[in-house]
């Protein structure tokens, strides 16, 4: 798909329904498609940094309202790390929505005010309660009068440039959002493309906008590359089920994905965290909410690498000692590798104390089970029973392959069976594999549903916070002894 075939005709001049469209490779490719694993489309992300340097003025303006003997660099420094946690707490930084004039003004003047009585009860007591309110009055209008200039100055240029964007859906609905979008420029969107959000589309001739509507997923790469999509719109919740993987693609790309709310009225029902709000009158929330949850992805990866490293020093006595155990009781190779699964379907080696031996590589790699085998030694057993032989796991998790917290990876034979009779199994390598997770803590370990397994993992992932690790990792801790393994 080519620029000049996805964008629509000025009003008034529509394309004819049902006009063939060809989508072209991207330029330097040759006529062989994306390369494997190249994202070479990144979106003009609109920067934060304009609002926090706005809120950090602020706060300068506001603290020299205080009388001179009150005046702290320190002071000043605490006051705004606070306004700027709340503030960031509450995803006002978050440049995905640019709202209007008086949309943010409760939210903004409510932590100010916070930040305000918090350091005012701590070391400003002796102060007049005017000369703080006022002090306060000129922050909360310095900051709103800032961020109104930051939001003014974007919301013109998304009149002239808007972002392009792709409508994910069932056609007949996913062209009605686009017909609407395009009619309604003040969105700062424009709809470049329809993705039918199953392979079969119903046919829907009566399409007036003469966008294209693409089936196949290459199709939709190369469409968000070439036009430089930075917005995907899906319409429904169903739609999320067909084309998780496409959205996942999408999200990699670095798009922001909204979910509009096509039913009239919606009844103001709301799911997950984030700002919402609309989009040519559809309610909208998004997909992704939580742009800050990115960056916490770094507290995950310093607490796995802290906490597998400390742990795998306190634990190398017990490791050596199953190890001089098995070596002497069961032979050479007291350690199984074994191929997982893990994020975005990328295999790894994942270790474990060898606690039997299959009779061939085929059944190690498709034989669902062996906790129950007789022919197991009794040292095999307690290794197992106290899930002594996870502990190598610790160095794939500080290696990176894994994580303390997340669902157990699988070996690519039973990935490949879940898949296709679970749908969200495939969901569950949106983050690495983890030694435990939600859905062991709650007893699913071993022969257990995995319709329940995968339930829980997602859940884990969609909720997922650097807390609710630490609470996981508090509860394993509890139930180490087990009567069986993962």
């Amino acid at each position: 798909m080519s620029a000049e075939s996805t964008v629509p005709a000025p009003a008034g001049q529509p394309r004819a329904a049902g006009r063939a469209v060809t989508v072209l490779d991207p330029p330097g490719t040759g006529g062989r498609g994306l390369p494997a694993g190249r994202t070479s489309h990144r979106p003009r992300w609109t920067s934060w940094t304009p609002l926090l340097t706005v809120d950090a003025a602020a706060t300068l303006l506001g603290a020299l309202v205080l009388p001179e003997d009150h005046r702290h660099a320190w002071l000043t420094a605490l006051l705004g790390l606070c306004v700027l946690g709340l503030n960031r707490r509450a995803l006002l930084y978050d440049t995905s929505a640019v709202p209007g004039v008086l949309e943010d003004v409760p939210a903004v003047c409510a932590r100010i005010a916070v930040g305000w009585a918090g350091v005012a009860a701590l070391f400003l007591r002796s102060l007049p309660v005017a000369v703080l309110a006022g002090a306060c009055a000129v922050h909360c209008a310095a900051a709103c009068a800032g961020r109104e200039a930051v939001h003014g100055r974007r919301r013109r240029a998304l009149r002239h440039r808007p972002r392009p964007a792709l409508v994910v859906g069932p056609v007949p609905a996913a062209v009605r959002v686009a017909a609407a979008l395009l009619r309604c420029p003040a969105g700062g969107v424009r709809p470049v493309g329809v993705v039918a959000d199953t392979p079969t589309p119903v046919p829907h001739p009566g399409d007036p906008t003469g966008l294209p509507v693409l089936v196949h997923d290459e199709d939709a790469v190369r469409a968000l590359i070439q036009n430089g999509v930075e917005t995907v719109l899906v319409v429904g919740p169903a739609t999320r089920g067909h084309r998780v993987a496409l959205l996942r693609q999408f999200a990699a790309f670095g798009c922001a994905l909204w979910e509009l709310d096509t039913d009239v009225p919606s009844y103001g029902l709301r799911v997950g965290r984030g700002r919402a709000g609309h989009l040519a009158g559809f309610s909208r929330r998004p997909l992704c909410p939580d742009a800050g949850r990115r960056r916490d992805v770094v507290g995950k990866r310093v607490l796995d690498m802290v906490l597998s490293g400390s742990l795998l020093l306190l634990a190398a006595p017990v490791l050596l000692v199953c190890a001089v155990v098995l070596r002497a009781a069961e032979g050479p190779g007291v350690v199984f590798r074994q191929v997982r699964i893990g994020k975005d379907g990328r295999p790894f080696t994942m270790l474990k104390f060898r606690t039997h031996r299959p009779a061939s590589a085929y059944e190690s790699a498709t034989r669902w089970s062996v906790a129950d085998e007789q022919h197991m030694s009794r040292f095999c057993h307690f290794l197992r029973r106290m899930s002594l032989d996870e502990l190598l796991q610790l160095w794939n998790v500080f290696r990176g392959d894994m994580s303390l917290v997340g669902p157990r990876p699988e070996r690519p034979y039973f990935v490949a069976k879940f898949s296709q009779v679970h749908p969200g199994y495939p969901a569950r390598h949106r983050v690495r594999g983890g030694i435990t997770g939600l859905a062991q803590i709650h007893g699913l370990r071993g022969d257990t549903s995995i319709e329940d397994r995968c339930r829980f993992d997602n859940a884990y992932i969609d909720e997922w916070s650097l807390w609710q690790d630490v609470c996981i990792l508090v509860r394993t801790a509890t139930q180490f002894v087990r009567p069986t393994g993962s």
